[in-house]
This record gives structure tokens, C-alpha cells and sequence, in this order.
């Protein structure tokens, strides 16, 4: 079986995440988009992701980039700056090999070093059963959904929430 690799990003990789990103766009409801963005706004979206000093990952596959994960601010008020989004995606050619939990562990793992304490997964379709049992298997649990949110595909669809907490045990101050 070949080597996964996971490393940070380049910006190098943005035309293979593009791909990957385009087709959930349009054939997926992992993302709400109904269009796919451009590079420049995946580039722009990459500098944010950065300038919040957050990670951004990538699982590189026989030299290609097989999937990709990264976290983002959950919300821009002051009060959730401990608390991040994951987003997670997988090349349809690479997936059912172990390449979402490598992500979302490193994910993880990246998230607690930069300090953060709670990670949200916003997971789109309740029935989206390979994503919920990717989250399950690396700690997070469900705590709500949200109805009838998204209109995408002549249909509407539901969103689960999941969380996860980071790091230490949550009860004091966090340090500044």
C-alpha cells in the first residue's frame, strides 16, 4: 500500500484542492456552495486560513493531493476566539483508506498547539454517514442539528453540528 504523507499546504497545491473541492461542489453536499469558487478565492481563503494561524493540511498520495483539511474561526466575535470550524475533504479516487482520520487527527492535534479549546464540525446531511463516523472515530460527538438549512440539489438539507474539546480540561480562564 502506498505511503500517505501529511503535510502543511503550499500554494502550490491549490489547483489539486480546487479539483476536489469543485466536484463536492457539484456532485456533493459536503459543501452548501453551489458554484465553485475560483484559485483566487481558494488563495484568498488559504491567506485567512494563515493569518488566523490556523492550520491547513493536505495528505499527499502517489505524489498527488489526495485530501485536505483545515480550521477557521468558528464565528468572528471575540468570545469564540478559542473555538474553531474543521473542514475536511477527500479525492473521491482516495477515499475509504484512512486518509480522512490521518487529516482530521492532525487537524486536531494542530489545533490544540495553536491554543485553541473547542472544535466544531458542521457536517451537511444527516445521512452523510462516512463523514459522522470519521468525526465519531476522533473524539467528537453530535450535539444538534439544524433543519432544513440548505437548499441545494432540489432539496433541502439538514446539517449536524459535532464538537470536540482541545487540549486540556475547559473550566478556567484560558491563557492570553
Amino acid at each position: 500500500m502506498p505511503e500517505i504523507r501529511i503535510r502543511v499546504v503550499r500554494e502550490t497545491d491549490l489547483s489539486e484542492i480546487l479539483n476536489i473541492y469543485t466536484k463536492e461542489v457539484i456532485e456533493g453536499i459536503a459543501s452548501f456552495e453551489t458554484q465553485p469558487p475560483g484559485l483566487d478565492e481558494m488563495t484568498s481563503r488559504l491567506h485567512s486560513v494563515r493569518a488566523a494561524s490556523l492550520p491547513y493540511v493536505v495528505a499527499e498520495l502517489t505524489g498527488k493531493v489526495a485530501g485536505y483539511a483545515y480550521a477557521a474561526p468558528y464565528r468572528p466575535r471575540a468570545a469564540y476566539r478559542y473555538t474553531v470550524e474543521s473542514s475536511i475533504y477527500v479525492a473521491s479516487w482516495a477515499q475509504r483508506q484512512g486518509i480522512g482520520s490521518l487529516l482530521l487527527e492532525e487537524l486536531v492535534e494542530a489545533c490544540e498547539q495553536a491554543g485553541a479549546r473547542q472544535m466544531i464540525a458542521i457536517i451537511s446531511g444527516v445521512s452523510h454517514i462516512a463523514s459522522i463516523r470519521l468525526h465519531e472515530k476522533v473524539g467528537f460527538r453530535r450535539v444538534g442539528t439544524l433543519e432544513k438549512v440548505g437548499w441545494k440539489f432540489d432539496r433541502w438539507l439538514d446539517t449536524l453540528v459535532m464538537q470536540r474539546s482541545l487540549g486540556p480540561e475547559v473550566s478556567g480562564a484560558p491563557r492570553e
